[in-house]
Formats: structure tokens, sequence, C-alpha cells
């Protein structure tokens, strides 16, 4: 379904019958058993694994470049590797069988190869176990327009999106289709049809596969990354023709997401997008992880919009900077602020006064508490 090595051969893309253990895996494990969530493999650093958010050496000893390129070209794909010699970097997906499935990044840096592999688990937490408030189970019964889930890389945007598609393909009958770069969750086929693309396997880009998407008659349709003005425009326009579509952007905060929408668009269409995301925008999710109090592990604060008529209007007329006022007075709808998403988990003693000030928007309303372990 993806570009995927699992006991593949990188010259060929052939599977074989028998999955052949590569070098690679006993690093993965070793972060798979600590419970890290990525492995860092830089050639002329030791390796490091990310830690619930901090990053810690696996191994004392710096690579080699030589040994890391060995490395690599025994699980890269050959799709892959022609795209690391044009573009000097590739994404693919990996899979130790019986294990884990890891999304990897390729690069090349001042030292030689490098990558990052990022942990995926085996399949998508549920809604329930990831304690989602009741706004965004309602997000996931609407049955058109846009819904963003946003943060900065590693914030639990992708697990929160493939709970909120596991939801619908549970008690759906219909089509949803998912392009991602790569592939991340596979969802198994419950009452929906699943049919999920991998960008530069399937389709050369988002827009392509977007526009595609549209003659393939979805309900659903996921895309792993609002990236470029292009993609964002088919989406909306999706969204505008009552497709339910869902995305993803690298923005911190709802109305900081409806301003990068609006403003990735020429200005002479930027009033005409604000109409549409004023009628065809659902809600905004923005969440970031906080390290716990007291024990191993992170817990998600969400920051929640909902489009209200209110919120619609301040969309239209281009007033952004009052939707946070929206949002604090819009609790009935399930709208939540940032700040006010820590201070729940503060007042619940789910995380540190300290974690909270470094973690807020607004400092200085934290700010006697940032050194309050």
């Amino acid at each position: 379904m993806s570009t995927e090595a699992t006991g593949t051969s990188p010259a060929t893309g052939g599977t074989s019958n028998q999955y052949v253990p590569r070098k690679i895996d006993e690093f993965l494990k070793d972060v798979l058993s600590r419970n890290g969530s990525d492995l860092h493999f830089i050639a002329g650093d030791p390796p490091r694994i990310r830690l619930y958010g901090e990053l810690h050496n696996l191994r004392p000893d710096a690579l080699k470049p030589e040994f890391v390129q060995e490395v690599l070209m025994e699980i890269m794909p050959r799709a892959a590797q022609l795209r690391l010699e044009e573009k000097h970097g590739a994404d693919f997906a990996y899979i130790i069988p019986g294990v884990s499935r890891f999304r990897v990044n390729v690069m090349r840096h001042l030292y030689g190869l490098g990558c990052v592999c990022r942990a995926i688990p085996s399949k998508a937490l549920t809604l329930d176990q990831l304690n989602m408030p009741d706004a965004v189970r309602n997000l996931c019964k609407v049955n058109s327009g846009l819904i963003l889930v946003t943060g900065k890389t590693g914030s639990g945007k992708s697990t929160t999106l493939a709970a909120m598609i596991d939801d619908m393909n549970a008690r759906l009958k219909g089509h949803i289709l998912t392009i991602e770069d790569p592939i991340e969750f596979v969802h198994p086929r419950k009452s929906c049809l699943i049919s999920q693309r991998e960008i530069g396997t399937h389709s050369p880009s988002f827009a392509d596969a977007l526009h595609s998407a549209l003659r393939e008659d979805p309900d659903v349709i996921l895309v792993g990354e609002l990236r470029d003005y292009e993609t964002m425009s088919i989406a909306v326009t999706a969204a505008e023709m009552g497709i339910l579509v869902m995305g993803t952007l690298h923005t911190n905060g709802a109305a900081p997401t409806v301003d990068r929408m609006v403003n990735a668009f020429p200005a002479d269409k930027q009033s005409h997008v604000r109409a549409m995301l004023s009628t065809s925008l659902r809600g905004v999710i923005s969440q970031q992880l906080i390290p716990r109090a007291g024990k191993p592990g992170r817990v998600a604060a969400l920051e929640i919009l909902v489009n209200t008529p209110a919120v619609a209007n301040l969309i239209r007329q281009g007033k952004l900077d009052q939707l946070e006022n929206t949002m604090q007075s819009g609790a009935s709808h399930g709208m939540k602020t940032m700040d006010s998403a820590i201070q729940d988990l503060l007042d619940k003693a789910i995380i540190t006064g300290k974690e909270a000030y470094k973690k807020a928007i607004t400092k200085t309303k934290f700010e006697h508490l940032k050194d309050v372990g």
C-alpha cells in the first residue's frame, strides 16, 4: 500500500517471503523497549532516543558516516533512494513485522546521512483511550466541512486524527480516503471502505491526490498536511462541496491557524476565502504534549475552536484577533483556549507549575509558578 521496507530488497523493492532482520532493528527495538517515540540516527553523533519529549543518548559512541549510510541503504526502498539523490531527503515507512511500524525521514547533513524514525502504534488509539472531550467527539459527527488539527511536530496530531478516523470507520457506512506522506496508521476496514494513498508512491503531490480524490466519491478525506496554497484551495473547495475534509498544519493556536489559511491565498482572494471558511470550517483542534507530574509520560492540552455564528462572523470580517475572546466565552460549545486547558491540567495536579509556565501562551498568567516543580 505504501513505500515501505519490510524484508525488501532496496535494489528491487520486491518483498521476500521471510523477513530478514536489518542492522537498524536493534536500535529501533531499544527505543520501543524504553517507551521512546523517536530514534535520531545521525552520522557523527551518538544514536539518540526521544523519551517523553526530551532527547537522550541511546548509545555512547558516535555513529560513523559509512555505517549510517550502510544501515540506511539497507532499509530504503528504491523510490526513496531516488528521491534522496534528487532532493537530498526522503520519507518512507519501515516495518519490523510483529513489532512496529515506523515513519522514517532520511536527510543529508554536514557529516553525511542521518534519519529520524518515528514509532507508529500498530493500531489507532480510540477517542476514549485518549480521553478526548465531547467537542472533539462532536466534530467526528459532522458530515461535511473542514476540520483542522494543528500543533508542532511531535504534538500528537496524527494520533488525534487517527482516533477520529477510527471513530468514523466504526460508525459510518461510507468511503474514507487518506492522503499521507508517508502512510502512518494503517486503518482496517470496519463499517467503511478505507483507501489510503501515499505521496511519492501513489500520487506525486498532495494537490494531485486531492484533485483525484474529488472524483473518487469520498465521504471523508484526510489530508496529511496542508502544505501550500494549491492544496489548501482544493481542500476548502472540497469542504464547500459537502465532503468532510480533515487536515493538519504546523501552527500553534486556533486563531493563527485560520490566519495561516487565509494568508496562504493571494491578497485579492483573501476576502473570498474568509467567506468560504466562515461557512465551511467546522473546528480547529490545536494541541501540545506536556510532561506529567510525578510519573513518566505526557498529556495532551487541547485548544478547541468550534465554528459558531459568532466565530463565523469574526472570520468573515477578518477580526481574527478577537477569536480568543470568543473561545473564552464559548465553553458551552466546548471551546477552550490553550491557557485554560493548561490551567485545568494544573488544577488537577496532572502537570507541574513549571511545565505549565513553559507551555503557556500568555506567560504572565503562570509566571508565579515557573519554579514550581
